[in-house]
């Protein structure tokens, strides 16, 4: 009974394992085929796997400019991120209090809010104050990415014993070298976990960029991609070889982390 039950289980493993793998098959093989040859058949292997589609598309996303401005809005998105909501938890889980709970209930209380819900406003009150495009872009990611990273930091800090801290203080150190010399080193998996889930969707993102870089010169990758999509015509064989160059970053980010992201995720939600 217990093989039949080990048996089905790992049947189901491996369905759902090829249900999530398909679509990335089908991404890949398509990637090497002429456009006429995806139309004919988009489930076979190419008759001759071609590298043309790379090329072209390579060229056509300007890919070096369009990874720097991706890369550069990841990484001050993440820094800013990290940095202040890192300290907002802490200071909210060291100091009790009745403000404090109802600061961190509506922090929480945004992540239930759906950014479609706050799209229009957001970008009337940015464009009004002249702070659209990159510098707009990252501080509108700073406040849409709080509520989870804070929600996940309060959770790590609570399994953090206070008496740490005090020990800290009685060495004479001052509430920053506690925080970012002591507890901020503790709570690497955590930040591991936030830098990750946020990169996914700071790299990948269509929707916002689209609403706020008006400037050619500040595109990402996921506004170049847009180009192969026209009024008229789709250029899917160049879109999807575009598609796998810029996922490459984002899988091998998450397949070295994905340990640390497993614990932080464990670590912010149970206790």
């Amino acid at each position: 009974m217990k093989k039949i039950k080990k048996y089905i289980l790992g049947l189901f493993v491996f369905l759902i394992t090829t249900l999530w793998l398909y679509p990335f098959y089908l991404i890949i093989i398509n990637s090497f085929k002429t456009k006429s040859e995806i139309f004919q058949n988009t489930l076979s292997i190419p008759k001759v796997f071609t590298l043309s589609n790379y090329v072209v598309a390579f060229e056509k996303l300007d890919f070096i400019k369009s990874t720097l401005n991706s890369f550069g809005i990841t990484i001050l998105s993440l820094l800013g991120v990290v940095l202040f909501s890192s300290m907002c938890a802490y200071a909210l889980s060291r100091r009790p209090s009745k403000r404090s709970d109802r600061i961190y209930f509506l922090i929480a209380m945004g992540l239930l809010v759906p950014f479609q819900g706050i799209m229009i406003p957001l970008i009337s009150i940015f464009g009004k104050a002249n702070m659209l495009n990159r510098v707009g872009l990252i501080i509108m990611y700073y406040g849409l990415a709080s509520s989870m990273s804070v929600f996940l930091y309060y959770g790590a800090l609570q399994g953090i014993p206070k008496s740490i801290d005090e020990a800290a203080k009685i060495d004479g150190a001052s509430t920053w070298q506690v925080f970012y010399r002591v507890i901020f080193p503790m709570l690497k998996s955590t930040t591991i976990t936030i830098i990750v889930l946020n990169s996914i969707w700071f790299w990948n993102d269509y929707l916002l960029p689209s609403l706020v870089i008006n400037k050619p010169g500040m595109y990402t990758l996921p506004l170049k991609m847009f180009y192969f999509f026209g009024e008229f015509s789709k250029q899917w064989h160049l879109a999807l070889a575009a598609l796998v160059i810029a996922i490459i970053p984002i899988i091998i980010l998450f397949v070295k982390a994905q340990k640390h992201v497993l614990e932080g995720i464990t670590e912010g939600a149970v206790k």
